[in-house]
């Protein structure tokens, strides 16, 4: 079994062939995306990219544009001030799958 680990928005995630996963927004016109793997692993075989491995591809389609994380709430308080603040968040996501590992 293939797998690879893959960078993107900033983090990085290790994949195999078929996994289904949420990253930071991705714009892209058509579905069809493609990484560059740190690490690639083929049974025993482990090859480490510096930075990237060469000659080696990970193959992703697009299954939902934009989705919504669960909301993130930050609470600002002071204890007998009357300061309360409430922020809330919602990051933007893609879902992708991986198709191949080349």
């Amino acid at each position: 079994m293939k797998k690879a680990v893959i960078t993107t928005g900033g983090k990085q995630y290790l994949v195999s062939e078929g996994d289904e996963f949420n990253v930071e927004l991705i714009s892209s016109k058509d579905n069809k995306l493609s990484f560059e793997p740190l690490l690639t692993i083929d049974g025993d075989k482990v090859t480490v990219g510096k930075p990237t491995v060469d000659g080696s591809k990970v193959s992703a389609e697009i299954i939902e544009a934009q989705l919504k994380a669960d909301k993130v709430t930050a609470i600002r308080y002071k204890a007998k001030k009357r300061v309360r603040k409430v922020h809330g968040h919602r990051q933007n996501l893609t879902k992708i799958k991986i198709t191949k590992i080349s």
